[in-house]
């Protein structure tokens, strides 16, 4: 995590904040003034204390509270909005018997850390998070370690549900990091192809795809788009950052293709590069990779073009540099937006 910071408010809580700065130095502990002692690494703070946690809730990735529990539910509640956006909230006892994890334990990280103190400081870990406690798959965690992106997160309370009582899963993935779970649950079973998978009698489906998915499947589903599109870019000087995103969303549109999947912009180095590219990319907040002509005229293309070649020093451009940043297949050949851009799209291989 980014920020963590340790709020104790006792003299014990000072040697259990103290002993915290030892084994996270990058952490910063807050007590009191009026208990300030000797102890090294502490900042000792003046404000009253339902200010201060305030204060450390909005600014921190974690805050880990060394006093009661709640008192802490107490001190935080009118200030929590979204589990995507609140930080994780750790309690650790007096007498260091239990570290517990009261907020954000799935996304914001919080039963992690918790397990990680608890090994550390020899203590309980308190985790109630129903997938944790029946070791099952946390719908809601799935691929982020890949950047994966849920589709539509209206339906993984449901989809988590069915997955904690152990009724039957069906996973289906076509794209992404095959390696997400090591061994799967006894209830969920993985199908090869989206056929077998609604024929199936899984009450609710995981689905990994870069494919758009028909909303009455999509309805009992938690869709993940990983990160597996790269597209190519043939483009002029002057084209602008309005044509080229009207050029994806069209190409997506035509082959069914999920815009939360693209990965990456890709496209011929120039002397100087486009803006319309460059202003597209920020606005998607897409990464974009330039690739030598040298090494696009290396790439076979299904697509050449002399005239691209006489202009370019290389056949092609938005196929050949779709297929050498993705290292996988071309899935969308070269489409033509006369009369200053070209789109082709391939999946990462994985």
């Amino acid at each position: 995590m980014e920020k963590i910071s340790v709020l104790a408010i006792t003299k014990n809580g000072i040697n259990i904040g103290a002993n915290l700065k030892k084994l996270f130095p990058d952490w910063e502990i807050f007590v009191p003034a009026k208990l300030t002692n000797e102890s090294v690494g502490i900042t000792w703070y003046s404000e009253p204390t339902t200010e201060k946690i305030v204060e450390l809730f909005k600014k921190n990735n974690a805050l880990i509270c060394i006093f009661s529990l709640g008192a802490v539910i107490r001190l935080i509640a009118p200030y929590l909005k979204d589990k995507k956006i609140d930080p994780a909230v750790i309690v650790i006892d007096d007498q260091t018997n239990f570290v517990i994890s009261v907020l954000s334990g799935h996304i914001g990280g919080g039963n992690e850390l918790t397990q990680e103190i608890a090994d550390k400081l020899g203590a309980i870990p308190v985790i109630t998070t129903a997938a944790d406690v029946n070791k099952t798959i946390a719908v809601d965690l799935v691929g982020r370690e890949y950047n994966w992106k849920i589709d539509d997160d209206s339906t993984v309370t449901k989809i988590s549900a069915h997955m904690v009582n152990e009724e039957p899963i069906g996973v289906f993935q076509e794209a992404g990091e095959r390696n997400w779970y090591k061994k799967l649950p006894k209830n969920v079973v993985t199908y090869d192809n989206m056929e077998s998978l609604k024929k199936s009698n899984s009450k609710a489906y995981l689905i990994i795809s870069d494919r758009t998915i028909e909303k009455e499947i999509s309805r009992e589903s938690v869709i993940y788009r990983p990160p597996s599109l790269v597209v190519g870019i043939g483009l002029h000087w002057d084209t602008t950052k309005d044509t080229i995103r009207e050029g994806i969303e069209h190409c997506l549109e035509k082959f069914n293709l999920s815009p939360k999947s693209i990965g990456k912009l890709v496209s011929i180095k120039k002397p100087q590069d486009v803006q319309g590219l460059i202003d597209l990319g920020k606005e998607m907040n897409i990464p974009i990779e330039y690739v030598n002509r040298e090494d696009l005229a290396e790439i076979t293309a299904p697509n050449p073009s002399k005239i691209v070649k006489a202009f370019e020093g290389t056949a092609s451009v938005s196929e050949a540099a779709a297929i050498k940043v993705s290292k996988g297949e071309l899935i969308v050949e070269k489409q033509k937006f006369p009369p200053n851009l070209t789109i082709s799209i391939a999946r990462k291989m994985n």
